[in-house]
């Protein structure tokens, strides 16, 4: 048995930090069986938008205002991630009015949910409330309904979410990211050393992960 520790910076807004995980959760289901690989995923903060308001705007807008993008770009680009979603089993749902928002409340509760190693299923279930059932993602109650059903206590969840100190260690540690020159997610940083950016292919994560597994020591 051999132990693989993966840093993962991303946001729930991002759909591609949905799609890049995805990929990496398929070779890692390979590698448990070829390799006897145990692997260890740590999540960390990195906001988009940060300033969003409560209630965050409507996506199409905020892709035209932020990344210049006409209508055809962006229809082009959903329907490009809409097609490599539906390849790993995810079903993004754009619409007309869906939103985008701040998601300072998300990545308090991601940070907390290190404590009980509950990260993981936190995200992915985080992912798809947002991208797959439309869920309103700054919204106090529906983060603490999706944290409850992934085993989080909602008393302890809803102590984070007013405590400042969470929202201050969320900002600190994006800042300590962006100062060893994370730039944009998802990012995903093997064993500490080696960066991978962006969603990576299937086949080139495997291959990545595959040769760096030989020459990691065996768990005793």
């Amino acid at each position: 048995m051999k132990k693989l520790r993966i840093d993962i910076l991303s946001d729930l807004v991002c759909p591609w930090c949905f799609i890049g995980y995805t990929r990496l959760e398929k070779v890692l289901a390979q590698l448990r069986i070829d390799k006897h690989l145990q692997p260890e995923i740590h999540w960390h903060p990195f906001e988009l938008n940060p300033t969003l308001p409560a209630g965050g705007e409507i996506l199409n807008q905020h892709l035209q205002t932020k990344y210049q993008m006409t209508a055809q770009q962006r229809q082009l680009s959903q329907q490009k991630i809409t097609k490599l979603g539906n390849e790993l089993g995810i079903h993004f749902q754009f619409t007309a009015d869906m939103r985008i928002y701040n998601t300072r409340k998300a990545h308090q509760l991601m940070m907390w949910a290190a404590r009980s190693q509950q990260q993981t299923p936190f995200q992915k279930a985080l992912f798809l409330a947002y991208f797959q059932e439309g869920q309103i993602m700054d919204d106090t109650d529906t983060l603490l309904d999706i944290a409850v059903a992934q085993g989080l206590d909602r008393r302890d969840c809803r102590r984070v979410l007013t405590d400042p100190g969470w929202s201050s260690a969320v900002v600190q540690t994006e800042k300590q990211w962006l100062e060893a020159g994370i730039q944009a997610v998802p990012a995903m940083i093997i064993e500490q050393h080696i960066l991978l950016n962006g969603a990576q292919p299937i086949t080139e994560l495997h291959d990545t992960l595959d040769g760096l597994i030989d020459t990691l020591p065996s768990l005793h």
